[in-house]
């Protein structure tokens, strides 16, 4: 697909062929969702059902799907990994009362629509949610061209400019003759595909368009401002080549737009760290151990290249970011899940203690701490050597924080249950190496740092799932949730945490019941 021309909200693109116009199903389907409505205009012989059919084709995962026109049926439904989706002709269809007969207009927001003849339906079909294309034939090219003209209301805008952006950068790298497809997502608005040529050569496409600001909700900034989460694809891209560097498996970037904030990165793999049961390898995990305690040997820059003349600068993972972290179990877990409203002065008590639990932490010098890694962010590659067998992906939340964050991540991974014994021989592994490397490394100190951040971690992760249900509606984190519980009750009872932990019991006392 080419930009041929763009204006006023319209995207002309020219097609060539019907290769093209596969092509454009294939853009189109990688970024349809629940809700929404493909009005496929144009006269007889345009191409509306030849699109129609290739979109429904991408979204079931199935080429050879028949899809016959619904010309007399009006209708045929459809289900796919995405949901279910229903192709529609209204051509034979003469007054919109008649969708009610067929419930066309019936739970739009819960499936795909793909509609010919839309112009049938009058005012039934919604515009808010509506993708129209036009279709006609290329009068330069008769025989085998169209040209389609896509337009959309607000909600369509960015996703039409980062689909043209997309096969710009696909076609620019190479990769245009590559199959897309969708890969599972993480809790995060970033979108991933993984594209595979003939040969069975792949590369992921990462889709992480400029975060846009929230709602202030302290001193005039948004939660993401606050807790220091990456606004562009910028940080990906700095913390990516500073691992390289490093001589770590950060995946290679073959092709970039940091304005629309696409990657085209190298597809590592989907081999992991966990076995056939989902259980923790362990010496995939002690190799990731080691990895961090290599990491946390060097001194290591807050300032880092993204382009020629434009840097990346690795924010502090201060007292600010840290405390709107623990925060969100006050704010979500608190009401939702243990059914409790904490009064004001509660809340305040609760912020005293971790006050005085982050002036230790914020005392020690700090190293990159990449945030996430665990289990769904490690890929295991064994023809690699040294810590290269170790891949890492989604790093761009990157801050200078302390360095037992990153190895508590890794030894209470939020995914999987990580026995108290092999969270133990990660902890040695780890001190080891750092003592291997520097005598004098205060293992006692480290551990109580890691009972902190680990309690933090799990507070903020707890607070993160019971929003992810409450306000999302993506109640699959929630059975991760007696995990997180039981990751906080190990910690609290580190000395350290023996005020903190009396908190919890009073004011939270559901954490221990679990248990």
């Amino acid at each position: 697909m080419t930009e041929d021309a763009r204006k006023a909200g319209t995207h002309r693109m020219v097609l060539a062929d019907e290769a093209a116009t596969l092509r454009l199903a294939a853009d189109l389907a990688a970024i349809l969702k629940p809700g929404d409505i493909v009005a496929l205009s144009g006269h007889l012989g345009a191409g509306k059902s030849l699109l129609a059919r290739a979109i429904l084709r991408e979204l079931a995962d199935d080429p050879g799907l028949e899809a016959p026109s619904p010309t007399f049926t009006l209708v045929q439904s459809y289900e796919t990994s995405r949901g279910t989706v229903l192709h529609a002709d209204l051509y034979r269809v003469r007054s919109p009362d008649e969708l009610d007969d067929i419930g066309l207009v019936e739970d739009l927001d819960r499936l795909i629509l793909l509609v010919e003849w839309p112009d049938r339906a009058g005012s039934r079909l919604p515009g808010g949610r509506r993708l129209d294309i036009v279709l006609d034939v290329d009068p330069e090219n008769p025989e085998t061209g169209r040209i389609a003209d896509l337009s959309g209301g607000v909600l369509w805008r960015q996703r039409l400019s980062i689909a043209v952006a997309t096969r710009l950068l696909i076609d620019e790298a190479g990769w245009d003759d590559a199959r897309r497809d969708y890969m599972q997502g993480d809790a995060s608005s970033r979108a991933y595909e993984r594209l595979t040529r003939a040969d069975g050569s792949s590369a992921v496409l990462m889709i992480s368009p400029p975060r846009p600001d929230g709602p202030a909700i302290r001193l005039g900034k948004p939660y993401s401002a606050i807790a220091h989460l990456a606004e562009t694809v910028d940080a990906f891209v700095a913390m990516d080549r500073g691992l390289h560097s490093l001589g770590y498996s950060a995946p290679e970037i073959y092709a970039q737009d940091l304005t629309t904030g696409l990657l085209l990165i190298e597809d590592l793999g989907s081999e992991g760290v966990l076995d056939g049961a989902g259980a923790p390898i362990p010496e995939r995990y002690e190799a990731a151990a080691r990895l961090l305690a290599d990491l946390h040997r060097h001194t290591l820059p807050t300032i880092l290249p993204v382009s020629e003349g434009r840097d990346h600068v690795v924010p502090d993972y201060d007292r600010a970011a840290l405390a709107i972290e623990t925060e969100l179990i006050l704010d979500w877990y608190a009401p939702h899940i243990a059914g409790v409203t904490l009064p004001a002065v509660t809340q305040a008590e609760f912020s005293r203690i971790w006050n005085r639990l982050f002036d230790e932490i914020l005392e020690a010098p700090g190293t990159w701490t990449l945030r996430d890694v665990h289990s769904p962010n490690l890929i295991w590659l064994p023809d690699r050597h040294g810590h290269a067998k170790v891949g890492l992906i989604d790093f761009q939340d990157a801050v200078m924080g302390h360095p037992a964050y990153d190895l508590a991540s890794l030894g209470q991974d939020a995914r999987v249950d990580v026995p108290a014994a092999l969270e133990l021989r990660l902890l040695a592994a780890y001190g080891q190496a750092r003592r291997a490397d520097d005598p004098d490394f205060d293992l006692g100190g480290f551990a109580r740092a890691y009972a902190i951040l680990g309690t933090q971690r799990n507070t903020k992760i707890a607070g993160i799932f019971a929003r992810l249900d409450k306000r999302d509606g993506k109640p699959a984190y929630l059975k991760h949730l007696p995990r997180i519980e039981a990751y906080l009750r190990r910690n609290l009872e580190h000395p350290a945490l023996a005020e903190l932990k009396g908190w919890y019991q009073a004011h939270l006392p559901r954490l221990f019941e679990a248990g």
